[in-house]
């Protein structure tokens, strides 16, 4: 139970002195709010710069980083979050709340420092979709929903008390960028909700059901390949709960073939499945039940461009290509 919560009761700290923990334009945008709203933000915690670019070159910050010498706020970068240099710095602080978005895992000696404890907003209604990526396969999976929670840290990864939780409605053909657009405005005004209301002591724990508990594994290049045995709908939903990253993908003629955005066909007879033909003017694939239309496509070395102009591009025909599997 967070150090806040007495008797199992909340109890009221006015403005509290809360130290941020983020890296992507995900948390900058909650990390902003807190600002902006009059919170009492007295330091960042965020990853270390990276090179990346062209040739590896340029050096990186985070967008937290970025917002956070914008507004001049201290900032620490640990490369090791129990490094004792680290958590002293972190001590000085003299936090009573901290705020986790978009960061990795803590160590126990982090997350148990401050007098009312620490909560994290995560992408999903808890305990569906604990994990790394919980927008990403919400999408894959169908779902007609999906939020953000606030909850308080323990040991064991999302698992913690329910602080608070919203709602948004995922579109039929919602990418999961799409849906990451809309949940990193409604993670900032739920971080706003969740800290005024544990400024005044006015908020109610819920332990997680876990009978309900799904988890979001971490995404890798292997974990985008496209499979072609079910149905348009599902081949669908996989390639949109991958869009923008990694980007679902197959081989064609042993180079690979990101699919970006398909449209789901019913067919009226069973199909051939796995190839890559013209259907009646248009590019498709052939799947369990029907086709899935290809809207957006890059091929390895290409530029990202239509179905048709793809089609046209390696004379596509009625016959068909057999798309090779990994």
């Amino acid at each position: 139970m967070p150090l806040g919560v007495l008797c199992g009761m909340p109890q009221p700290f006015p403005n509290p002195r809360i130290v941020f923990f983020g890296t992507p334009d995900f948390a900058a945008a909650s990390l902003r709010a807190l600002v902006e709203t009059g919170c009492n933000v007295v330091g960042v915690v965020t990853a270390t710069d990276k090179y990346g670019g062209r040739g590896g070159k340029q050096l990186i910050e985070s967008a937290v980083k970025k917002y956070a010498v914008e507004q001049g706020l201290p900032i620490l970068q640990p490369p090791n979050l129990k490094r004792e240099s680290f958590v002293e710095a972190l001590r000085a602080w003299k936090a009573d709340l901290q705020v986790v978005v978009a960061f990795r895992m803590l160590p126990r000696i982090v997350w148990e420092m401050p007098e009312i404890g620490t909560f994290n907003a995560h992408g999903s209604l808890l305990p569906k979709y604990r994990g790394a990526a919980p927008i990403n396969w919400a999408v894959v999976n169908g779902e007609a929903e999906t939020g953000v929670t606030t909850f308080f840290l323990k040991h064991e990864i999302d698992t913690g008390s329910i602080i608070m939780k919203r709602s948004i409605p995922i579109g039929r053909d919602e990418t999961a960028g799409e849906v990451y657009a809309k949940l990193m405005d409604l993670a900032a005004e739920l971080v706003i909700e969740t800290v005024h209301q544990i400024s005044r002591g006015i908020y109610e724990l819920q332990p997680q059901d876990e009978s309900q508990v799904s988890h979001a594994p971490k995404l890798y290049k292997e974990t985008a390949e496209l499979s072609f045995d079910q149905s348009p709908i599902h081949v669908h939903n996989f390639v949109r709960g991958m869009n923008p990253f990694p980007g679902s993908w197959t081989m064609l003629d042993g180079k690979m073939l990101k699919i970006m955005k398909v449209k789901p066909l019913v067919a009226i007879h069973d199909l051939e499945i796995n190839i890559l033909k013209m259907h009646e003017g248009k590019p498709v694939i052939t799947c369990v039940g029907g086709f899935v239309e290809l809207l957006s496509v890059k091929l390895e070395g290409k530029r990202l461009m239509s179905g048709t102009d793809f089609a046209n591009g390696i004379r596509l025909t009625n016959q068909g290509i057999i798309l090779q599997k990994n």
